[in-house]
């Protein structure tokens, strides 16, 4: 007897089947694992039959054992899968990265049919499994144990630290192989001839019950089933639908006693179908019968080969099986799609079928047959399980097709399937579609809609359609017209997405069909206006995707309340209004705390949860100035969130792409919260529970394309609650997108079109279709970044509005590594999990963890570090699930052990330890007792081979080969998905979003790797960003979504032997890599590092520019206090405090007076605490002048000057530009370009360069030198028409660029007829408190450009795109004292074009006397009459269009000032706070009221157009308008 069989044949612990152990948890089982679970630690080996021995971790009962391993793909439902009789004689290997996450349940607790509740069996069937990590830490509200510890009881071992992935290829290109786990470790490899293949034993004999048994006895229908190794879940079913079910075994006569019986029923099973040919002979009987003895026959899995042999097929034996939960299955009687759970080795060969047989089912993959059914009979099979348990219950219907041909009887009786809702598909003639974009980046709203607006016109120009694209983001790549990308829109218009804009685009493009689902909450408000405005139904254009009656119902909480109810779907308790006092009312139903929501609003702008009364009436009246309407909720505060991403085509076929679960409990909007993908903590019930809910929403709403469900989990039950669907792409939907490779917009954009789901390919694998849903063999975790240090008065606080200016992705094959790597991501001061600016009371890490901020995960990070919390303690506070915690713990546990060693003691095994727990080099130095450096680190692991491992993003677990090289790096591996590119390009990307780096920097990116792949060169790019175009998995040869650290940039540039490295082209994060790369034998592409250096450094730059001559403000190095003082003293204040390396203008300040001087040295000196500090003459008053260019060998080959209205003092990046500049000399442009001419020389500069100048009077002065591009290049490329980033790339690896027609410094002539003006945009409503004014560190979330014959025509379009309100008649004025005579001009404009002013008392008296009429009103700090009514009241009570309020450093009122701005941000009230700007302002609306500025109102637009003739026109007809 072979070792195998011994094992097969030992007694087992079999579950108890004691009813009265029902729902009763016993002593010994706990919901979570104590904090004293240690690790398991015992060794084992895996010897597979082609030769491959792997070491693993034994986790289960320590034995060994022999059998088939294979492979399944499902993400949850270990139990059941373990549990199913399909698996014996298998050793399972589970493709899902962490497994035992959830525990198990309670092995005594029976259903009401007397089955074990929570199991498909009474034991274990698998031989033994395998997975890559084993959670030894578990936690579900319905566990009893851990996973191990139930192995244990059943006698089978658990293999943990494997690679699977590795496993799942080898499987995939072998074949399922035979195996042995063997726990003596010197024990000889076993000999493979002679141990016996577990198909060749008769698996369903094993499995099959002995004797007959009833089930539901007593019920009307009599079904008599077959065990062939049922599951527990077919019984349960069948029993709930009122069958009598007498189970027989496999081999019993059932063909003599059928006609007792109102049905058939086949059960699924194990092993090779021919096995089993008394049971085929016996349905052979039943199929010839007579017609008047016709009974209906369903069979599953074994029991679909068992009917397919007496059909006529023939068994096959799979190479590797089809196991797992997300098989597309195609019916051939329908069309449709579903998405089914498989676990089968076995197929029929359908080629020799007889007559009277046809297919029913194909798998949609590979074309296996997946059920067949008779012409005539009601016989049907599915290969397929629609019982699922583990796995989707999309077909569980099969079960009521069966049951009605029993209880009907007729021998002719027709299988047919229930209806499904087909929506009309789109009746498009010209497919010529116009796409709305979001316009400007802001938070809540930011890159990923270049992403998915990218990814949505490269879908439909392969289905060959003229895309017109609307969308004023001038960094935006979809944007672009250039012919790097074959996937460009036709026509472009950088206008307002407004409803009065869009109309006019519609008259002069008359397009067929419009796509409003790619342009975020801006492209949907503007649609819905459109629509209720009969806009669409007046010009025949038809809404592609979800119908705007449906987006409606999902943006009006009330109606989105009455549609689910239709469907008694679960919703949180909760009630619209219109009015403060509705809101009162309401909330006195649901009690408080409660939860306000805005209808129409992205990002959870307006909602937040409500402590008392008072709370909720000014949260009510800010939410009520932006919306029409909100929603008073019940709270369900420190319930789990969890989101599905689901797609849906016209045919219905629906599918859910990926789920994410977060971190943060509910009361943290999802785009505050850590999340991960897929979901971590959810058992098989509620996984599927929610999935199939979502599916159930989305049908029943009728939503065609992407949208995304939201819920509110209970953490102790399977109830639920729906908190919202979101009928258009996401940020989420960007974030599901990259986590999975499914690239969700590119599909929504097809399925718009009409097209079925089935028919688009899977871009990833380029072999199977869009319908189906992705396995993840890794995790991912987003964390959100906030800047809140960049502005005064801001409440650190985070809740359920949005807040976070961007966010990254880490991939990893565990939490530990994926959260480590995704805290590095946010910022580079980031070292990892640990703490970061310690809490010095315990009482502080106590409040951070019950009112959380942008810190809460450092405060975690102490309270473990430090011991001061217990993961139980924690949990009570934060309501963060134990899992999530011990996980964060077990990082910490690393930690412990490193410190007790040095670096040259520490063991390979502890250093191994600490790269899969996601530890960094430099962590690991600044961790152990020596004093070792990240090199120190870096040498031992390398040489003890310590490597990470490249794995592919392939959306299906390793199943099918990938096209693309997807990539992430891992510590948890013992191979590689690919192999060297022996040399090529890599670029670095800009990395997370944040103020001073957006978008504009992945434009910048995106344009070197498609110069660089048109050019011949092999490009990689490295970034983690997943709103990005950068990160798509097509746009370059290799995509390795990983961390810009030195570490990581090296192991890729040594890995992949690169030639080189770019970093001008990603912002300030990859040029501060220069350096530390270039020491560490890198090759910098384009500037030498030094140089570069030499700009960043601020005294080197300074002394460089005394030493070439060029002017600059009088500065001096920071070397103390008191010659700090000595300089302002000197040269008069004001002064500037100037850090090095940074970016956006962090911790740069203006100081007026010794005592604001001191506060700023402070913060500068801790920002750079690495490189000096400058402090320099501050120039009030001047303008400022920037050089955009690009510089080969030192000369420059590329230059563009622009100028800002608002003069120097306000950040470039909160600058309005003007190309071409609009004020400036001929002398003064003169002076800059010999000053640039200079600086590129002496930095030799081969590659982008941005300079910045002050000019005032005779005097122009360098202040800053970017060797890198600035966020202004794609505004100059697009306004000059030429790719300066193209010319930057083409330079830096020594292309000619003679062919460009670059404009030099000397172009006098470009742009010529035509003025570029980019605005903008701000983000002060989300950030309450913040102050919104303007000040040398940026503030700006994004901009948006425009263009006119003019600058104010620009200027105007530029601020309406930014979603500035042209005042209709109020506008509220407050003007520091010393700004007031240039003020008076520009309100005596207002004035004469029928502007009302509205002045504080001190404005209004200038005002007055100056003759200029203005109403007094009083500030908001005092009392209000009827004479002279409260600043602030007005504004609140809608009575101002605008608020005009220019503050100085000497201006007094500095709260009532700061209340007036602050009010009209949060009653959404435009601000003007500059008085350039305000100049600006006056003038170009004096100009368009008196003489009407052609292209501004939209009813001109139109006839501008037609007017044009072909040599008046600023551009090409295919370019940008």
């Amino acid at each position: 007897m072979s070792t195998m069989l011994r094992s097969i044949l030992q007694p087992r612990t079999r579950f108890s089947s004691t009813p009265a152990a029902a729902r009763r948890v016993t002593a010994a089982f706990s919901t979570q694992s104590s904090g004293d679970v240690v690790r398991p630690t015992a060794k084992a080996k895996l010897h597979l039959e082609d030769g491959t021995t792997i070491t693993g971790t034994s986790f289960g009962c320590h034995t060994s054992v022999e059998g088939e391993v294979v492979f399944a793909t499902g993400m949850v439902g270990y139990p059941e899968s373990l549990t199913d009789p399909s698996y014996q004689g298998q050793i399972l290997t589970l493709t899902s990265p962490m497994v035992g996450n959830y525990g198990v349940p309670n092995r005594n607790t029976i259903d009401e049919y007397g089955l074990p509740a929570f199991f498909e069996s009474t034991k274990i069937h698998a031989q033994g499994l395998l997975v890559q990590d084993y959670s030894h830490h578990y936690s579900h509200w319905n566990a009893a144990s851990s996973l191990g510890d139930w192995l244990k009881e059943e006698g089978i071992p658990g293999l943990c630290d494997i690679d699977t992935r590795m496993l799942t290829k080898k499987i995939r290109e072998k074949g399922a192989l035979l195996g042995r786990i063997e726990i003596d470790l010197d024990a000889p490899v076993p000999d493979f001839t002679k141990m016996q293949d577990p198909n060749a034993r008769h698996l369903v004999g094993e499995v099959s019950v002995k004797e007959p048994k009833v089930y539901g006895k007593g019920n009307p229908i009599k079904v008599l089933a077959v065990d062939c190794g049922m599951k527990f879940n077919i019984i349960r079913l069948l029993v709930k639908r009122g069958v009598e079910l007498t189970v027989v075994p496999w081999d019993y006569k059932f063909a003599s006693e059928l006609a007792n019986y109102d049905g058939l029923f086949l059960s699924n099973g194990p092993g090779d179908p021919t096995m089993c040919m008394e049971t085929v002979r016996e349905l052979e009987k039943v199929v010839t019968c007579p017609d008047d003895e016709v009974k209906p026959i369903y069979g599953i899995c074994m029991g679909n080969q068992l009917m397919g042999l007496a059909a006529g097929g023939t068994a096959m034996k799979l190479p590797f099986g089809n196991r797992g939960q997300n098989q597309p299955v195609l019916n051939h009687q329908n069309g449709e799609c579903y998405i089914t759970s498989q676990n089968h080795g076995y197929v029929i060969d359908t080629n020799t079928l007889k007559p009277g047989w046809k297919i029913l089912f194909t798998n949609a993959n590979d074309g296996s047959n997946e059920g067949i059914a008779h012409e005539t009979r009601p016989y049907f099979t599915a290969q397929f399980h629609p019982e699922a348990a583990a796995g989707p219950t999309d077909t569980e219907f099969m079960f009521d097709i069966f049951l009605d041909a029993c209880k009907k009887g007729q021998k002719d009786y027709q299988i047919t399937f229930p209806a499904r809702r087909y929506e009309k598909p789109p009746q498009m003639s010209k497919k010529k579609v116009l796409m709305l974009g979001s316009g400007g980046t802001s938070i809540g709203q930011a890159g990923e809609f270049d992403y998915s607006g990218g990814q949505a016109i490269k879908a439909m120009k392969e289905e060959g359609c003229e895309v017109v694209l609307m969308n004023p983001n001038i960094a935006s790549v979809q944007t672009n017209t250039d012919d790097k990308s074959d996937t460009r829109a036709d026509h472009v218009f950088f206008l307002p997405v407004t409803a009065e804009f869009v109309e006019e685009v519609i008259k002069k493009e008359k397009p067929d069909g419009i796509i409003i689902s790619m342009g975020g909450q801006t492209a949907l408000n503007t649609a819905v206006d459109m629509y209720r405005d009969g806009i669409f139904e007046k010009y025949g254009v038809e809404v592609l995707g979800t119908p705007v009656p449906v987006v409606i119902d999902t943006e009006d909480r009330q109606l989105f309340s009455d549609r689910l109810n239709e469907i008694n779907e679960k919703i949180a308790e909760s009630y619209t209004t219109t009015t403060i006092d509705g809101a009162v009312e309401h909330a006195k139903k649901v009690g408080y705390p409660c939860m306000i929501r805005s209808a129409f609003a992205l990002g959870g702008l307006g909602s937040g949860i409500c402590k008392d009364e008072t709370m909720l009436k000014d949260m009510a009246a800010k939410a009520l100035s932006v919306s029409p309407q909100i929603l008073v909720e019940k709270s369900m505060l420190g319930w789990k969130e969890v989101e599905y991403e689901v797609v849906r085509d016209h045919l219905d076929n629906c599918v859910t792409v990926c789920n994410m679960e977060n971190f943060d409990p509910l009361g943290i909007h999802t785009g505050e919260s850590i999340v991960m993908a897929p979901s971590q903590t959810l058992s098989n019930q509620e996984y599927h529970m929610l999935r199939d809910t979502a599916i159930k929403v989305v049908r029943h709403l009728g939503i065609i394309g992407e949208c995304n469900i939201q819920y509110a989990l209970h953490p102790e039950s399977l109830e639920y609650a729906i908190i919202e669907v979101n009928p258009r792409l996401s940020r989420s939907s960007a974030l599901a997108s990259k986590a999975t490779g499914y690239p969700l917009a590119f599909v929504a954009a097809k399925l718009c079109l009409g097209l079925p789901m089935t028919e688009v390919i899977n871009q990833v694998t380029k072999k199977t279709q869009a319908a189906f849903e992705p396995s993840l063999d890794y995790i991912v975790t987003k964390i959100p970044r906030w800047d809140f240090e960049k502005f005064q008065g801001v409440s650190h606080q985070i809740g359920s509005a949005m807040k976070s200016v961007g966010e990254v992705m880490g991939i990893g094959r565990t939490m530990e590594e994926s959260i480590q790597k995704a805290l590095r991501m946010v910022d580079p001061s980031i070292a990892g999990f640990q703490p970061k600016k310690r809490y010095e009371t315990l009482s502080e890490i106590k409040q951070e963890l019950k009112v959380p901020t942008d810190k809460r995960i450092f405060a975690i990070a102490q309270a473990l570090h430090d011991n001061l919390l217990t993961v139980e303690e924690i949990h009570e506070i934060t309501k963060i699930d134990h899992w999530f915690l011990r996980r964060l713990e077990n990082i910490v546990h690393t930690w412990n052990k490193m410190e007790q060693t040095t670096s040259s003691d520490m063991s390979n095994e502890l250093l191994l330890e600490a790269k899969k727990n996601g530890y960094s080099d430099r962590q690991i130095a600044d961790c152990v007792s020596d004093d070792a450096t990240e090199d120190d680190i870096r040498t031992k692991r390398k040489a003890a081979g310590i490597m990470p491992h490249t794995k592919q993003i392939d959306t299906l677990a390793a199943e099918y080969p990938a096209s693309t090289n997807y990539l992430y790096m891992t510590y948890h591996g013992m191979e590689s998905d690919v192999e060297s590119s022996n040399g090529g390009v890599i670029v670095l990307g800009s990395g997370c979003y944040r103020i001073g780096s957006s978008i504009e920097f992945d434009w910048c990116g995106v344009s070197a790797i498609r110069t660089l792949r048109k050019l011949g060169y092999y490009s990689t790019m490295i970034n983690y960003n997943p709103e990005t175009v950068s990160t798509d998995y097509d746009e370059c040869d290799r995509m390795y979504f990983e961390e810009l650290s030195r570490e990581r940039v090296l192991d890729i540039y040594e890995q992949d032997k690169s030639q080189g490295v770019v970093v001008s082209v990603g912002g300030q994060i990859p040029n501060g890599l220069a350096i530390p790369l270039d020491k560490a034998g890198a090759k910098i592409l384009g500037t030498p590092a030094k140089m570069i250096d030499n700009a960043e450094d601020r005294q080197k730059f300074s002394d460089m520019i005394d030493e070439i001559g060029v002017q600059q403000p009088a500065w001096r190095e920071l070397t103390s206090m008191e010659s700090a003082f000595d300089f302002a003293a000197q040269v008069g204040y004001p002064v500037l405090v100037r850090p090095s390396y940074v970016l956006s203008g962090a911790a740069m300040n203006v100081a007026h007076n010794d005592k604001q001087l001191r506060a700023c040295l402070d913060e500068a000196a801790e920002v750079s605490q690495e490189h000096p500090v400058v402090i320099s003459d501050f120039i009030e008053g001047a303008v400022e002048i920037e050089m955009d260019g690009v510089g080969k060998d030192g000369e420059l080959i590329a230059a563009a000057i622009h100028e800002h209205i608002e003069n120097a003092g306000v950040h470039s990046g909160d600058a309005s530009l003007v190309l071409p500049p609009h004020t400036i000399s001929p002398y003064t442009k003169e002076r800059v370009r010999d000053a640039a001419r200079k600086i590129v020389k002496r930095l030799n500069i081969t590659g982008p360069v941005n300079i910045q100048f002050v000019a005032k009077g005779t005097d122009v002065m360098c202040i800053e030198c970017n060797v890198r591009a600035s966020r202004s290049f794609p505004f100059v490329s697009k306004t000059m028409g030429v790719d300066y980033i193209e010319a930057a790339t083409k330079a830096i690896v020594g292309e000619d660029t003679s062919d460009m027609n670059l404009p030099t410094l000397d172009t006098t002539d470009r742009p010529k007829g035509y003025v570029g003006v980019k605005a903008p945009m701000f983000s002060f409503t989300r950030l309450r408190g913040s102050d919104p004014v303007l000040g040398v560190e940026m503030a700006s979330t994004g901009e948006v450009a425009c263009f006119g014959a003019s600058t104010e025509e620009a200027f105007l379009k530029a601020l309406l795109s930014t979603g500035f309100q042209m005042p209709k008649k109020n506008i509220m004025v407050s003007v520091q004292g010393d700004l007031q005579d240039d003020f008076t001009h520009c309100a005596w404009q207002l004035h004469e074009i029928g502007y009302v002013l509205h002045a504080t008392k001190k404005t209004a008296e200038i005002l007055k006397k100056n003759r200029v009429p203005c109403k007094v009103v009083s500030y908001p700090t005092e009392e209000g009459t009827a004479e002279e009514p409260n600043a602030s009241d007005m504004i609140k009570n809608d009575e101002i269009c605008l608020v005009i309020n220019i503050p100085t450093h000497n201006s007094k009122k500095l709260e009532d000032n700061y209340q007036m701005r602050r009010t009209a941000m949060d009653f959404g009230v435009p601000l003007l706070t500059n008085m350039n700007l305000v100049k600006m302002f006056s003038n170009a609306v004096y100009k368009h009221k008196k003489e009407k500025l052609t292209g501004l109102e939209a009813k001109t637009l139109f006839e501008h157009y037609e007017a044009e003739s072909e040599g008046d026109a600023w551009t090409k007809p295919s370019e940008f308008h």
